[in-house]
């Protein structure tokens, strides 16, 4: 099986290891590649390192990629917060996510606690839960308006405390269609989507975004996976990675995509 994670973040962002760190312990675990995603700068989160460091960013991953050549292929992404607006050249790839919301003129973080959902549930939706959903694949939908992404990140992240917490109800035909409706229209801009086990390591979740709904729905658009464990430290870089390729074979999917010198390629499960 191929190994290859291209959703990694280090200390330029909001990761724990440094990108070296993190390329050491990929070799260590019989990685044939790993890919770098820090976040994009954004005015409006504190999160997200400083602007200044964004060529540092990709220097640094760049002299990673010769000094390691003969032992691993390295690749330098973005991940990139749909309100951010980065200068997005000299990539090799672009995950595009979404993780604020702009109410009026104000951007509200939505990937907090479960205390913080609940405020801004009550706050922004009335304490509607399903309300707070919709809104949110409405503006998923809209991602294609803000770069020309490589892979839709962590689908249904709004999800993320619902194995203990239930502000919507995640089989309801309300919030299936509006999630369907945005993986309809994101199929049409974006070619891939990642089945992302970044919950699971941080003790959020027991399984990978999206749900097996949506993947079978991604499935029926036509979209590739890519799996991913969207880490943060050396010692969850192939986090869940069996478990995400078994829940994509039963969703029908036969392959998923690895980035190679070439590109985009499809290699058997």
């Amino acid at each position: 099986m191929y190994m290859q994670n291209l959703h990694t973040h280090t200390t330029f962002c909001d990761g724990a290891d440094t990108a070296e760190e993190m390329i050491i312990a990929a070799i260590h675990k019989g990685f044939d590649s790993i890919g770098f995603s820090g976040h994009s700068y954004a005015s409006y989160s504190k999160y997200w390192g400083d602007i200044d460091r964004a060529e540092e960013y990709k220097k640094t991953i760049l002299e990673q990629k010769k000094k390691y050549k003969d032992k691993i292929k390295i690749y330098l992404g973005l991940e990139v917060d749909m309100y951010s607006q980065p200068k997005m050249v000299g990539y090799d790839y672009l995950i595009g996510s979404v993780h604020y919301f702009k109410i009026g003129e104000e951007y509200v973080g939505f990937d907090r606690s479960e205390q913080e959902v609940e405020t801004l549930i009550k706050k922004h939706f009335n304490g509607n839960g399903m309300e707070y959903a919709k809104y949110y694949y409405q503006t998923l939908a809209q991602l294609p308006q803000y770069g020309n992404f490589d892979i839709i990140g962590h689908f249904d992240l709004i999800t993320k405390h619902s194995d203990n917490r239930t502000f919507f109800d995640t089989t309801a035909k309300e919030y299936l269609s509006a999630a369907f409706e945005a993986a309809e229209m994101l199929s049409k801009k974006i070619p891939l989507f990642e089945v992302n086990t970044g919950a699971i390591s941080r003790g959020y979740r027991k399984a990978p975004y999206p749900s097996m709904q949506i993947i079978r729905q991604f499935k029926k658009l036509g979209l590739g996976a890519v799996i991913t464990s969207d880490s943060h430290s050396t010692n969850t870089i192939d986090c869940g990675f069996d478990l995400a390729t078994e829940l994509l074979r039963e969703c029908g999917f036969k392959e998923k995509y690895i980035l190679t010198d070439n590109g985009f390629i499809a290699v058997a499960l």
